[in-house]
């Protein structure tokens, strides 16, 4: 049977506040929340240099058998990297324009992440917030897009979601999305190459010293693995934050953007350490309700909302291999105004 969604502008009906507005929400938010504070701001960087550094010294003196949780540590801290470089994209890192890109540029430049395409892109991302079509960030597939796809491109689908893959699904975002300035408005395309380029030339001279001093095991060890644990975090990281299958995608006609980023964005818990190591990342509620609020200031603003907009927001939930198993089995494929459907729904209707 498909999952049954609740649809966000019948939510605000519900409510009495079928016209909410963002700024509606926005403006009752403590002003604190939105101040920069450099102090803080570059005690997360503090914080981030201190662990990445200290998983490469144990990575260096672990035995092989402590190396997994070296490489998890490792690249655990890495995503912190990402968090700051994140919060730079938004410009609300630091006051100076040159400062937030020159920061992001560096924190960016281990992940081979270009910063500048990672910037506009994420930002369409926020101005289409669970908008079918539009959000550019984990978005379902839709049952007529799987129809129209290829055997193979079906297969791999299927098999991405059943072997419950999602956790190297940034990977291929990143390497399709992000390097290809031509998919970008003629106005940003400079500011992509440029991005472009400074990861190109990091790892032009960084991979071959790697693998000159180190081997291609060094490679692996150093690089490689914790790159992957990254990427593991902010392929879940992504899913979470807006995947449940009572949680709707609308078209542009029903779409309400308060009420997507209120109820169509999910807090979930994690262990304290990955929630220090990467932020407060997953305190993604107000994040939604302004990109202006950096990552030191998004516990208080969360209080906030809780406290003034509790009936709009979805149930908090917590980080573990049932929450993943729920997503990957019910979240597969998306019928447009009804929700969810598992592949064997699908097959089961094409039947009939």
């Amino acid at each position: 049977m498909t999952t049954s969604i609740i649809n966000s502008q019948k939510l605000g009906e519900d409510l009495g506040e079928p016209k909410l507005k963002l700024q509606d929400i926005i403006k009752s938010l403590p002003r604190e929340c939105f101040e920069k504070n450099s102090r803080k701001a570059w005690t997360q960087v503090l914080i981030s240099v201190s662990m990445v550094a200290l998983g490469y010294y144990l990575l260096t003196i672990s035995p092989w058998f402590l190396l997994p949780l070296a490489w998890i540590f490792t690249g655990t801290a890495l995503t912190g990297f990402f968090v700051i470089g994140h919060d730079c994209g938004h410009r609300s890192f630091a006051k100076s324009m040159w400062v937030n890109d020159l920061v992001g540029h560096l924190f960016m430049m281990p992940l081979i992440y270009p910063f500048h395409s990672w910037r506009i892109k994420h930002n369409h991302h926020h101005a289409h917030t669970n908008k079918l079509d539009e959000d550019n960030a984990w978005h379902p597939i839709r049952t007529q897009v799987f129809t129209n796809w290829s055997p193979l491109k079906q297969f791999a689908f299927e098999r991405f979601m059943r072997q419950r893959l999602w956790w190297v699904g940034s990977i291929g975002h990143w390497a399709v999305v992000h390097f290809d300035w031509r998919k970008f408005k003629t106005k940003d395309q400079s500011s992509v190459k440029l991005s472009v380029a400074v990861v190109v030339v990091f790892a032009a001279i960084v991979f071959p010293l790697l693998i000159a001093t180190t081997g291609i095991w060094g490679f692996v060890k150093f690089w490689l693995l914790p790159w992957m644990v990254y990427h593991f975090w902010m392929s879940t990281f992504t899913i979470v934050h807006h995947t449940a299958p009572d949680v709707s995608f609308e078209t542009a006609n029903k779409w309400n953007e308060a009420l997507a980023q209120l109820f169509g964005t999910i807090h979930c818990d994690y262990p304290r350490w990955v929630e220090i190591l990467c932020h407060d990342i997953n305190v993604h509620v107000p994040h939604h309700i302004s990109t202006a609020i950096p990552a030191y200031n998004l516990r208080l603003a969360y209080s906030s909302i809780k406290k003034n907009w509790q009936p709009y927001l979805h149930d908090e939930c917590q980080f573990s291999w049932s929450l993943m198993k729920q997503i990957t089995d019910q979240c597969q494929l998306y019928q447009t105004d009804i929700g969810y459907q598992t592949f064997n729904e699908y097959y089961a209707g094409k039947q009939q």
